[in-house]
């Protein structure tokens, strides 16, 4: 077990885009802007892009009635487990029917604005192992811990006690973090927040405001960029979304503050500008964004790849973003869907194929009331 403390004041930012709070100050436009059209990476061999317009068809709805979602986990027989921020509880949605099983409270969890049990993952020997990680908000920390899934016990107490696997990333009323995601290299990446003290996003000692690569023990990938480190990348102000294209490339999802929301592809080692830089700054010392939005219209949360393009949940901006590739960079402009149709959107999941899974977040205390409850959708994507 690695135990990893960091400090620093846990300030909070004004004007925070994060999950949708205040109005942005910066810019009129609402179209995504910056993205370079057919462009493809200097000195690399040109790769297919997908078609420059996309499509997205609502299959169903998976499942309705769920209370603050926010990770999803898919289960190798096809159910869903899904995390409820607020109450703390992990849910077995059975993929075919929408019934729904609570497996139990993850103990220690203590949710307050933005925090609460947040991102899950499944161990890589899930098959074996049958342990779900889960990342989440206590009162002193952001952490992340694992636990046995024992489907053979009652309902409500089918999980085990949390084997706390990394510890000491800083917590705060925003900004927390919490996506988890074990890459093709079997390691296990967070990204953690800055919880609005800008300071230590620059600060490589500092666990806020990175993305994190640890092993499922939560010791220091081996391959890190920074000596006995668990840093990946810095820079960073709020990524909520990681996903892995099909060269295994990693990308991420960041809030922005009053201007710009990101898409990043991610270096080990690089940083990507917070608080130096929102947006595109061309400026050599900072990793620019491959795609930016205005505030408005995203707040991003979850991303996915399927069928050559990135898939992007938006919260405030209450839509599903369509970002097709050729390499590491946009092959086309970015395409909204589902509009305001249906709230805000938290998470997006491979589903296989050209389908997806889709979570969205109106009893988040940030949604509409009278949208009601929240939802799994499955979608197919072009």
């Amino acid at each position: 077990m690695t135990a990893v403390l960091a400090t620093g004041a846990l300030l909070l930012a004004a004007g925070c885009s994060s999950d949708g709070g205040g109005e942005p100050t910066g810019g009129k436009s609402a179209s995504p802007s910056g993205t370079k059209q057919g462009a493809t990476p200097s000195g690399k061999a040109q790769e297919d892009a997908p078609p420059a317009k996309g499509s997205v068809k609502v299959v169903r709805t998976v499942t309705e009635g769920l209370k603050s979602p926010w990770g999803l986990a898919p289960l190798p027989e096809g159910d869903l487990l899904v995390s409820s921020r607020d109450e703390g509880t992990i849910t077995r949605v059975d993929e075919r029917t929408g019934k729904k099983t609570v497996l139990g409270e993850v103990p220690g969890v203590a949710p307050a604005g933005e925090g609460g049990l947040l991102g899950l993952a499944l161990s890589p020997t899930y098959a074996t192992d049958h342990m779900v990680y889960a990342y989440f908000t206590t009162e002193s920390d952001n952490r992340i811990a694992r636990m046995l899934y024992d489907e053979k016990k009652p309902p409500g107490e089918q999980l085990g006690a949390p084997d706390t696997i990394f510890k000491g990333i800083p917590k705060g009323m925003i900004h927390n973090g919490g996506r988890i995601a074990f890459g093709p290299d079997k390691m296990l990446y967070a990204g953690a927040g800055e919880t609005g003290d800008t300071g230590l996003a620059q600060d490589k000692k500092a666990l806020g405001g990175k993305i994190l690569r640890l092993t499922p023990e939560g010791e220091p990938a081996p391959g890190n960029p920074f000596d006995d480190s668990p840093v990946y990348s810095y820079g960073h102000r709020n990524v909520q979304g990681l996903a892995w294209d099909d060269k295994q490339r990693l990308w991420a999802s960041e809030f922005g503050q009053d201007t710009w929301d990101e898409l990043n592809q991610i270096k080990p080692g690089d940083n990507y500008g917070w608080p130096e830089v929102e947006g595109k700054g061309n400026d050599a010392k900072y990793h620019d964004p491959i795609a930016q939005w205005h505030t408005n219209d995203a707040s991003p949360s979850g991303i996915a790849y399927a069928e050559g393009s990135i898939w992007m949940a938006g919260l405030r901006g209450e839509r599903l973003w369509r970002i097709p590739l050729r390499g590491t960079e946009a092959s086309a402009d970015p395409q909204a869907f589902l509009k305001g149709r249906y709230g805000r959107l938290r998470t997006v999941v491979p589903a296989g194929g050209d389908k997806l899974w889709l979570v969205t977040s109106e009893t988040d205390g940030r949604g509409s009331p009278g949208n009601g409850d929240d939802r799994i959708l499955e979608l197919e994507v072009k």
